[in-house]
């Protein structure tokens, strides 16, 4: 019920759906317990002797029965069609809010989390929900209903039959709660171990290259074999306790409908009740055991349903970490200017990554972070686009905090080129106007020409609508840090960073790409990470960081004056490169 309820929040907007299916289900149930009584009368007719207007008799009941068949059946399409049109419009809202709520995690969110198992959260376990609101919740409330106006009917029919009818009902009860508190565990491995699956399949399919390259194709299928298995036992587990419950429930119903002939043959023999009263009773009472039934077959998809709205729930009650603060306000207006204040980061539970940072990038300037790997280079781009906070200090805009502006206004105010460079399967120019959808064929053409890409592309069959392929899978290293800077370029945001967007390119690409960075300075603010020092020489201050610290700064000259670690790695790289 707790998962149910957190649900009911979900149902906005199709509330009204699932109220005419569930007066529709009511109205249902009502006509079903009119059946009974309908025939019950027309075997006492019968039992009294047919004649002609004993036939009239007939004839009309037959009639009124068959109108409440067939308004029954019709108001049962009414709840199948509203059910299900409410429950898929239901998943479908609750899988935008899923992806949405993915989308406002932070970064390190992400770093822990696998992709698989998002993707079956969002598409496997919102499905669940269908079943839910379009079977389980209708058919749980028309048997509910059905219950109890058969058992208020039969104790008003006879209260000694109704009691003897009733005798098995604790058993059925204690054996569906044994039941459901064995079962559900089961189903909630189950789609854990699901997740787990789309994980690896995801890796798989992904790494395809390194595994064909290594040949460990055999050792992938031995593993997913073994995923697969736990599936396998996850579910046969399940659906084995289920061949024991289910016949179990009904040899319970049985016992019922045994008791109640015993005691019913007996009142007859004692001439308390008529036959036909027996038979009519017996209706009734395959109505009253029916929907006992019908909930105790249910639990097994129920607990399934349930395991998947529980890791939904999960999901989106996930606290995010990274959000807009009350009072944030949009930003109107950016030069560019960007600080760090005191600031020191780590993750959880970790070794501090920066400490005590402190640099001002003036606006439209060009600045250049430098050092080896691991020292918190790419951290620092992050906190500036708000990947993530600082543990302590503050990372200042225009001299505002960043926690104090929104994030959509911020995050419009950076165009970023990652290392590993990122490309969706469209064609080029789609790639390259992600940012701004709307660009014209001319901006597009322009900003590769920027990024010195527009010969390659110009040389390929289709042109600026070639299709790169899952990842840019079919261009090189260089082709695609290329079109990611170009894309980033098109955006027009006045922050521009560089995350070694130079590493895959050859000498003469990196001069290129280094005259297209000098034509932007002073137009942009730019900043660049480098491990290649001859590709910042050109930087207004660079700064080099060490153990998580900046600990030299200033242009190229003056380091190499100031003769320090910068010194030292450029004269390194220089007589690497000699």
């Amino acid at each position: 019920m707790k998962i149910l309820w957190r649900l009911s929040r979900e149902t906005s907007g199709y509330r009204l759906l699932l109220v005419i299916s569930a007066v529709s289900l009511i109205a249902t149930s009502v006509l079903s317990l009119f059946a009974p009584r309908i025939l019950t009368t027309i075997i006492g007719i019968i039992q009294g002797g047919v004649d002609k207007s004993a036939v009239v008799q007939i004839l009309k009941l037959s009639a009124l029965l068959l109108a409440v068949y067939a308004v029954a059946q019709l108001l049962r399409a009414v709840n199948n069609i509203v059910a299900h049109k409410a429950a898929w419009n239901i998943v479908e809202n609750v899988r935008v809010k899923v992806y949405g709520k993915i989308q406002s995690f932070s970064t390190a969110y992400f770093s822990q989390a696998h992709t698989g198992d998002l993707m079956s959260r969002i598409v496997t376990d919102t499905g669940t929900l269908e079943e839910l609101y379009a079977h389980i919740i209708p058919s749980t409330v028309s048997d509910v209903l059905t219950l109890v106006g058969v058992t208020a009917i039969l104790f008003t029919m006879n209260p000694s039959l109704a009691a003897i009818t009733c005798i098995p009902i604790p058993l059925l009860v204690i054996s569906s709660l044994v039941f459901v508190k064995k079962i559900r565990p089961i189903f909630r491995e189950r789609q854990i171990v699901l997740g787990d699956i789309n994980t690896r399949l995801h890796d798989s399919f992904d790494g395809i290259r390194e595994i064909r390259a290594f040949g460990q194709e055999k050792r992938e299928e031995t593993y997913m074999r073994t995923e697969f298995h736990k599936f396998t036992h996850a579910t046969l587990k399940g659906l084995i306790r289920g061949a024991y419950y289910g016949p179990s429930l009904v040899l319970l119903g049985n016992l019922g409908t045994v008791l109640v002939l015993s005691f019913g043959g007996f009142l007859s023999s004692e001439g308390q009740i008529s036959p036909a009263f027996i038979v009519g009773f017996l209706f009734y009472l395959n109505l009253f055991y029916a929907p006992i039934m019908s909930l105790a077959e249910r639990m097994e998809p129920a607990q399934g349903a349930i395991a998947g709205a529980e890791r939904v729930c999960d999901l989106l009650d996930t606290e995010i970490t990274v959000k807009d603060q009350d009072g944030s306000e949009p930003i109107e207006h950016c030069t560019g200017a960007i600080e760090f204040r005191d600031v020191s980061f780590s993750y959880e539970d970790s070794q501090p990554i920066l400490t005590d940072i402190n640099i001002a990038i003036k606006p439209g300037s060009f600045t250049a972070f430098v050092g080896p790997t691991g020292v918190g280079k790419t951290t620092m781009v992050n906190l500036i686009s708000r990947m993530y906070d600082p543990t302590q200090g503050a990372v200042l805009l225009d001299g505002v905090d960043l926690r104090e502006v929104t994030l959509a206004s911020l995050r419009k105010q950076i165009a970023y080129v990652p290392q590993d460079t990122f490309l969706f399967n469209t064609s080029i120019a789609e790639n390259i106007a992600f940012a701004r959808p709307d660009a014209t064929r001319e901006e597009i053409i322009a900003a590769a020409k920027i990024a010195r890409i527009h010969r390659d592309i110009e040389a390929m069959p289709q042109g600026y609508e070639s299709v790169t392929g899952e990842r840019g899978v079919k261009l090189s290293g260089g082709q695609k840090q290329r079109i990611a800077i170009a894309r980033a370029i098109i955006c027009r945001a006045p922050i521009l960073i560089l995350d070694e967007a130079t590493s895959a390119v050859d000498a003469e690409t990196e001069r290129m790409i280094q005259r297209s960075i000098d034509e932007l300075t002073g137009s942009r603010t730019i900043i660049a990470i480098a491990h290649r020092i001859s590709t910042v020489i050109s930087a207004d201050n660079i700064a080099f960081f060490e153990g998580g610290r900046i600990i030299e700064q200033g242009t190229h000259d003056e380091l190499i004056e100031l003769d320090g670690r910068y010194a030292e790695l450029y004269r390194l790289q220089t007589t690497e490169a000699g």
